[in-house]
């Protein structure tokens, strides 16, 4: 599918998924290229009377949210989040996600696991029999030469992430990213567990058994998904 196809999806559902937001609702709100057009839509409704509060997964995104008019809170300043909406990098059979391709997965993850409902919001393209995206991990900087040497020794060929000035991507809480490149993921949730487990490693970005609804969008419309 070409460029100009995706984008048109990645609006499509955006806009789709705005309609899930309710008045009151206090909503987690995603980061990516596809949660853009939802903060645009999400704007619009609030310019036009919707009273909600976002709680941003991202320094972008609560910038792009503010600017247009949409309270936002952070996730230690509120009580409960009734709904978090956000893209995936890919979604397996299974329904489990990988997420981090723009370096926000720790922040997106502490917002989803403090979430009553999550919502994936996606492309078509996203949507794979088994997971083969890169794996990001986000790491302390201390150390991240010798964690890197030890993934590589599990055969899970790590690369630390840089920017275009060949230095290393930071986080908004200014750590590193490894991005793990496998042909194919068959066991998510094993890997996951081995990662938990290793020290440096901060957060990594696998998504398991997290969305309860995905909103994948067709040339011929929406599918919703009950997932979990």
């Amino acid at each position: 599918m070409d460029s100009e196809a995706v984008k048109k999806q990645k609006a499509e559902v955006g806009r789709e998924a705005v309609d899930f937001i309710k008045d009151g609702m206090i909503v987690g709100i995603g980061s990516g290229s596809t949660m853009w057009y939802l903060v645009e839509a999400l704007g619009k409704r609030v310019q036009a009377g919707l009273n909600i509060i976002g709680v941003p997964t991202s320094k972008y995104t609560r910038e792009h949210a503010e600017r247009l008019g949409i309270m936002m809170k952070n996730v230690d300043e509120v009580d409960h989040i009734d709904l978090t909406i956000d893209g995936a990098d890919q979604i397996d059979e299974n329904y489990q996600g990988i997420k981090g391709g723009g370096a926000s997965h720790l922040m997106e993850k502490i917002v989803a696991v403090n979430s009553r409902k999550n919502m994936w919001i996606v492309d078509e393209t996203k949507m794979v029999k088994t997971l083969s995206y890169p794996v990001p991990l986000e790491v302390i900087p201390y150390g991240s030469k010798q964690l890197e040497k030890r993934l590589a020794k599990m055969g899970l060929n790590p690369r630390l992430r840089l920017d275009e000035n060949q230095q290393p991507v930071l986080t908004d809480s200014k750590n590193y990213i490894i991005d793990l490149f496998l042909d194919h993921i068959d066991d998510p949730k094993e890997l996951a567990s081995t990662l938990d487990s290793i020290t440096g490693i901060v957060e990594h970005g696998f998504f398991l058994d997290i969305a309860n609804t995905i909103i994948v969008q067709h040339p011929d419309g929406p599918q919703i998904i009950n997932a979990h």
